[in-house]
């Protein structure tokens, strides 16, 4: 995965990349958290967002990778490490139905799983293969259970650029963007409901202002 990052940041000109891996428990050096605390772009490739948080914990990854970003690094990711920048990450797991495909066929309570990420954003919640894998049910119920978040669905081959309070929609699909307005919350026989929920779909270039 490593050498395949290398090469396509060569495309755009990024020649110095150096790959590291963390593993829950291990001692981390000195030099490697100095690496990252001077990096100028930090990129968490795609894998599982909950073994990335075991490993990371917060510990010293944890807090370089907080340092360097308010020192303006740009922290970036696809896929799982699309999912572990919200402070709520949506982890992928069904805590209903454990041996679930990937798909989610109902909005319902209490099911879709979410622990504590990297928290670079306290105000959004990422979901990534959006509209490929068709994670719409999975939102809608984040969202009719996280109210006052703004729930964030990224598309493949598509990013959100995050800068102060105001993100871009870049590359070649749609993002989705569920927020309860209204705050509500209804189940009735594990079945999610929920009024004023607004939904808007932004094209490549578009922004969103976040409220502060």
């Amino acid at each position: 995965a490593v050498v395949s990052l290398q090469e396509d940041f060569k495309l755009v000109g990024i020649t110095r990349v150096v790959g590291m891996n963390f593993r829950e428990g291990e001692t981390i050096s000195p030099e490697r958290i100095d690496s990252l605390k001077a990096a100028r772009l930090i990129f968490i490739s795609g894998g599982d967002q909950t073994r990335f948080m075991k490993a990371v914990g917060r510990g010293a990854v944890y807090q370089a990778i907080h340092d360097a970003c308010r020192n303006g690094t740009v922290i970036a990711g696809t896929s799982a490490g699309a999912a572990v920048m919200s402070k709520k990450m949506i982890t992928g797991n069904s805590l209903k139905y454990p041996g679930y495909t990937g798909r989610y066929p109902s909005i319902e309570a209490n099911d879709i799983e979410i622990s504590e990420g990297l928290g670079l954003t306290e105000k959004l919640i990422v979901d990534q293969h959006f509209l490929k894998r068709q994670r719409m049910n999975r939102l809608l119920a984040v969202s009719i259970e996280n109210p006052g978040e703004i729930c964030v669905g990224i598309d493949e081959s598509t990013a959100v650029a995050l800068e102060g309070n105001r993100f871009t929609v870049a590359g070649e699909n749609q993002v989705v963007v569920i927020q309860n307005q209204g705050k509500s919350k209804q189940v009735k026989k594990g079945l999610l409901g929920g009024r004023n929920l607004r939904v808007e779909i932004l094209l490549p270039g578009e922004t969103l202002k976040i409220p502060r």
